[in-house]
């Protein structure tokens, strides 16, 4: 393994940011060395464009984002989106519907100009409290057409299991994709995206194409980016789908410093084969 052909990938929330939301310092200081040595690091985030401003200032990420859950790639060195997947127009009549069968649902649609809350529950002012953004609130019907990246659902833990068989009883995993990020968020997204699909993507953006690309993720979301990867890894705080997906499950938690262990294991096999 050459580390000055190494991209790390990395999830955010469970993975690289700690249970307080924070990077810690011996994951920090090991992605500083990693960097130092020559290896490229970036993230892969169900964030949006906005509401990853809060961690540049902490994060000095040079590589492209993945950002969306997969529905884009992000540059901010040149404040652009080189890669993007909308969903298709019918989304919003799906939204509605289970709206309309689920008024307890809370949600958001997620445009790379912005985030329109459409229903403002508990758990929807959770995330916006997460991902420190001020959303605007409209009507479904008032959100506007196209370029919708992703459709994000907010419920209890409990009821987030009757949302996807709902889904499930619509048909509408035929035309577009649910995939769970946390134990209370539930994503639409385009057909056949993720954040897998976006790292194959990654790999053909310029000069990317001979990189060895590591990831590691802890929940669902994170599951076909890290089969996508030349070596793929997870937290101990890890799902057990996610767990069984990876190469390498790792001793310590994200409030530990997985990645910093993982940093560590990518630095002894770069020794090790010199």
């Amino acid at each position: 393994m050459d580390i000055n052909k190494t991209i790390l990938l990395s999830d955010m929330d469970g993975t690289l940011l700690n249970s307080k939301k924070q990077i810690n310092n011996a994951d920090r200081t090991a992605l500083n060395r990693f960097i130092a040595m020559g290896g490229r690091f970036t993230v892969a985030t169900g964030r949006t464009i906005q509401s990853f401003e809060q961690y540049r200032s902490i994060i000095d990420l040079r590589e492209p984002i993945i950002m969306y859950n997969g529905g884009a790639i992000y540059d901010y060195g040149e404040n652009k989106i080189l890669v993007s997947h909308s969903l298709p127009s019918q989304s919003r009549t799906m939204t509605a519907e289970i709206l309309r069968l689920m008024p307890e649902v809370g949600g958001e649609v997620l445009t790379a100009e912005g985030t329109y809350v459409f229903s403002n529950t508990e758990y929807q002012q959770l995330h916006t409290r997460l991902c420190g953004v001020t959303p605007q609130f409209k009507d479904i019907t008032e959100i506007p057409e196209g370029g919708w990246l992703k459709v994000l659902f907010a419920l209890a833990p409990d009821d987030i299991q009757n949302l996807e068989l709902l889904v499930r009883q619509l048909g509408y995993e035929k035309e577009v994709d649910f995939v769970r990020s946390s134990e209370i968020f539930l994503e639409m997204l385009p057909k056949g995206i993720s954040k897998g699909t976006a790292l194959k993507e990654y790999r053909h953006l310029e000069g990317m194409e001979d990189y060895t690309f590591i990831s590691i993720g802890d929940f669902d979301n994170d599951i076909e980016m890290i089969k996508a990867a030349d070596i793929g890894a997870c937290p101990a705080n890890a799902e057990e789908s996610v767990k069984k997906a990876a190469d390498i499950v790792l001793d310590k938690t994200n409030d530990e410093g997985a990645v910093a262990e993982l940093i560590d294991y990518i630095i002894e096999e770069n020794c090790r084969q010199l």
